[in-house]
């Protein structure tokens, strides 16, 4: 393993020389481009004595996009700010209502969304280079799993800001085309913290391993963080007017942590016989898993079960300069989340609506 670190390392380092090797062009001085495109979506329903019935709901979410980029004869920075967060209010049933001034008995969160990316990128030749890539990825809010409805609803704390969250810092290949790029690397640090105690006492630690010595009821005992080491690829692509008005977006992105089949316990998993107490094991099962069916699983299915997968697809179409319309999905994959309900490890989001957005730019100088 130390010997593929050191060749992808020598590797990288030949990318920057021959970089730097490479005759300057124009112009002969760095440039920042900046883009900045905050945004209100907002959607309403109401129904009052209709025969078809329905309930009353309004939804509203602020979101903000801006990408920062200083071009450079040698090299790129590109820095990338993706953040959301929105409220639905909703009339359920004919509980007594508590939000909104007695109109609607529920406030849930719609989107909720931290995404800072910054990557400096070094052209070697014909669209090959090298990258290094910090993310950070978290929310602003608690998050709450609900039972029930209306004064009879109920909820459990599942998440917060910093909890989790996911820095990752990548050492990279790459190799960009005008509309796409795909970004490979072998030496790939993804550091998840959990910064809440209460949710660390009730086993919501998001991959992070606790301590042969942990005590649920001692917070000095606790860990906040899980560093991995592994291999990471990513391929992204947008495309502005791939009809008029219409932009795509994509992005896939995988992450495979070496110490994953170790933190895993596939050894203990393997050894159940359906006697042994497989409480040991460090891995949580999801909802609708059983133990044997990890254990009938092959090497390559193993490998594929282990690794993180965050998808993600956004449609948007421009009526004019300030309204478009917008389709948002995304999928994500993490045996660290024991899952809540039938989607187990997987964990869906899509959002469609319509928006009222201003864009603020800067050309290249």
């Amino acid at each position: 393993m130390k010997r593929i670190f050191t060749l992808c390392a020598l590797v990288m380092a030949g990318f920057a020389v021959m970089a730097q090797d490479a005759p300057a062009a124009s112009p002969k001085v760095g440039s920042w481009s900046t883009n900045s495109t905050p945004a209100l979506k907002a959607s309403e329903f109401m129904f009052n004595n209709w025969s078809s019935t329905g309930n009353s709901q309004i939804d509203v979410t602020g979101t903000f996009f801006g990408n920062y980029k200083y071009t450079h004869p040698k090299f790129v920075w590109d820095n990338v700010v993706d953040l959301a967060y929105g409220y639905a209010w909703q009339d359920l049933d004919n509980s007594t209502a508590d939000s909104l001034g007695g109109l609607f008995e529920t406030r849930r969160k719609s989107n909720d969304k931290i995404d800072l990316t910054s990557a400096i990128s070094w052209n070697a030749y014909k669209g090959w280079g090298a990258s290094f890539t910090a993310n950070l990825k978290t929310q602003f809010g608690n998050g709450y799993e609900y039972d029930g409805i209306g004064v009879n609803q109920t909820k459990t704390l599942v998440s917060g800001f910093f909890a989790p969250a996911y820095l990752t810092t990548a050492l990279s290949f790459e190799y960009k085309k005008t509309d796409w790029s795909v970004s490979l690397s072998f030496l790939t640090g993804k550091t998840t913290f959990v910064c809440n105690d209460s949710l660390i006492s009730v086993g919501k630690t998001y991959g992070v391993i606790q301590p042969d010595d942990f005590d649920a009821t001692n917070p000095a005992t606790f860990t906040h963080a899980y560093f991995a080491l592994g291999s990471y690829v990513k391929a992204q692509y947008l495309k502005k007017d791939i009809l008029p008005s219409l932009d795509l977006y994509a992005r896939a992105e995988l992450f495979y942590d070496y110490k994953k089949p170790k933190n895993m316990g596939w050894a203990d998993i393997d050894a159940y016989d359906g006697v042994v107490d497989p409480a040991s094991s460090k891995y949580v099962l999801s909802d609708g898993e059983t133990w044997g069916d990890l254990q009938d699983k092959g090497w390559l299915a193993k490998r594929a079960f282990e690794t993180d997968l965050d998808f993600e697809l956004k449609l948007d179409y421009r009526f004019s300069k300030h309204i478009s319309a917008n389709l948002a999905v995304n999928l994500k994959w993490d045996t660290d989340f024991s899952g809540m309900g039938k989607w187990g490890h997987w964990q869906v989001y899509q959002m469609a609506g319509v928006q009222v957005f201003f864009n603020w730019k800067t050309p290249k100088a």
